[in-house]
C-alpha cells in the first residue's frame, strides 16, 4: 500500500485524491487545504491537516501530491521532499525557472522522485503521434503550430487564472502545447520571440493576463514553431499540426480527433481513449461551458469525462512509479525534472522577449 498526501483540494486536486484513491495499493491518508480540506477529509475518509508541516512531516506518507495553484506550489514541494517524500506536482511547476530549478535540485538532493503534472503525456492522441514520429511515418519534423484560442465574457467573479502573478497567465498555465512541441523537437529551442498584450480584457471585471500571444521559435537544423494562445478570439481553435518532410498530423482538441496525413490520403484515430470522450470534449468545446476555450473547475464541480479519463491514467502512472515501475524513455524527463525544468526556461525567455521586444536565446535564461 502506498500512502499519500494532497495538498490543494480545490477543483483538480481533489478528484486528483478521489481518482488515486480508487486504486488497490493506494490510500489518501491527508490532506492540506485552509479552505476545502475538511470537506473533502470527511468525504474521502482521511485526516484535514491544520498545516502543511503537519502534513509532510507525517511518517505515514509515502508521497505527496501538489495542486495548489500555480505561484504556491514552491513551498509544498521543497518542504515534502526536504521530509524525504516523493512528489507529484501539478503544472506550472513554478513560475521562474529559478523557482523550477530549485524544487528540482531538492528533489534531486532528498533522493525523491518529482513528477510533473504535464497531462498531456497521456492523452491517446499524442502517445500515437509520437509513435507515428518515431517510426518515420511523416519524415523529419520540420515545422510544429499549435492553437488555443476562445473568447472570454465576463465572469461573476476574476479566478485567481486570470492574475498573471498567480498564474502566470495563458503561457504557464496551459504549457502543455510548449512543453508537447519540446518533446516533439526533442530539445528547447534556440531562440524565441513573442508578441503578447490584453487587447480586449481591460478594466476591473477581468484579470490582467495577456489574452493574444504569438510565439515564434527557432530550433536547430532549420526547424520552428509557431504557438498561440488566448482569449480574444471569437473563432475558437485548439489542436496541434506537426508538419514532417513525408507527412502531416494533427491533433485537433477542439473537434477532439487525430488525423495523420501521407500522400495526401488522411487516416484517423481517437485523442482519447473512447469515441464516447472525444465526442464528450468536442460537445463541451462547442457548447457555453467555456471561458476563452478553457474550461476552469471550481470546488465542488468534477471534470468532465474525457479530463475524467486523462487523470486517471496519470494517477496509475504516478503509482506504478511509486511502486517501482521503471518508466520508459519516453517519460523519463518527467519523473527528473528535466521536462519541467525545460518548459520553464523556454516560457521565461518568451516573457523577457516580449518585455523586452527582441529575440532571446533560451541559453539566456539557462545560464542565469
Amino acid at each position: 500500500m502506498m500512502n499519500y498526501g494532497v495538498v490543494g483540494v480545490g477543483y483538480f486536486g481533489a478528484e486528483l485524491a478521489r481518482i488515486m484513491k480508487q486504486n488497490e495499493d493506494a490510500n489518501i491518508v491527508a490532506v492540506y487545504d485552509p479552505d476545502n480540506g475538511k470537506t473533502i477529509a470527511e468525504e474521502l475518509e482521511c485526516d484535514a491537516t491544520e498545516s502543511l508541516n503537519e502534513l509532510v512531516s507525517r511518517n505515514d506518507i509515502d508521497c505527496v501530491i501538489v495542486a495548489t495553484p500555480n505561484y504556491l506550489h514552491k513551498e509544498p514541494v521543497i518542504e515534502a521532499a526536504k521530509h524525504g517524500k516523493h512528489v507529484f506536482c501539478e503544472k506550472p511547476i513554478a513560475l521562474s525557472y529559478q523557482d523550477c530549478d530549485e524544487m528540482v535540485r531538492t528533489c534531486e538532493e532528498n533522493n525523491v522522485t518529482f513528477m510533473a503534472g504535464h497531462v498531456m503525456n497521456f492523452f491517446n492522441g499524442v502517445h500515437h503521434a509520437k509513435q507515428l514520429i518515431k517510426d518515420g511515418v511523416i519524415g523529419d519534423v520540420l515545422y510544429c503550430h499549435s492553437a488555443r484560442n476562445g473568447w472570454e465574457d465576463v465572469q461573476p467573479s476574476v479566478s485567481w487564472k486570470k492574475i498573471r502573478e498567480k498564474s502566470g497567465g495563458h503561457l504557464y498555465h496551459h504549457i502543455h502545447e510548449l512543453d508537447c512541441v519540446q518533446f516533439i523537437m526533442g530539445e528547447m529551442p534556440e531562440t524565441v520571440y513573442m508578441n503578447a498584450d490584453n487587447v480586449a480584457h481591460r478594466g476591473e471585471a477581468f484579470g490582467d493576463e495577456d489574452d493574444m500571444i504569438f510565439i515564434n521559435m527557432k530550433f536547430s537544423n532549420h526547424r520552428y514553431a509557431v504557438l498561440e494562445w488566448g482569449s480574444a478570439f471569437h473563432w475558437p481553435e485548439h489542436y496541434l499540426l506537426i508538419q514532417g518532410t513525408r507527412g502531416a498530423i494533427k491533433l485537433d482538441m477542439f473537434d477532439a480527433g487525430g488525423t495523420l496525413k501521407v500522400d495526401g490520403k488522411e487516416t484517423h484515430f481517437l485523442l482519447h481513449e473512447s469515441q464516447e470522450e472525444d465526442d464528450d470534449r468536442t460537445r463541451i468545446y462547442h457548447g457555453t461551458e467555456m471561458d476563452g476555450a478553457i474550461q476552469y473547475g471550481k470546488p465542488g464541480k468534477k471534470p468532465p469525462m474525457w479530463l475524467h479519463g486523462i487523470m486517471v491514467k496519470e494517477m496509475k502512472y504516478l503509482n506504478d512509479i511509486m511502486h517501482g515501475m521503471e518508466p520508459d524513455d519516453e517519460f523519463r524527463p518527467l519523473l527528473t525534472g528535466e521536462a519541467a525544468r525545460a518548459a520553464i526556461a523556454t516560457a521565461d525567455a518568451c516573457t523577457k522577449s516580449s518585455a523586452e521586444g527582441r529575440v532571446v536565446k533560451v541559453s539566456e535564461i539557462l545560464n542565469k
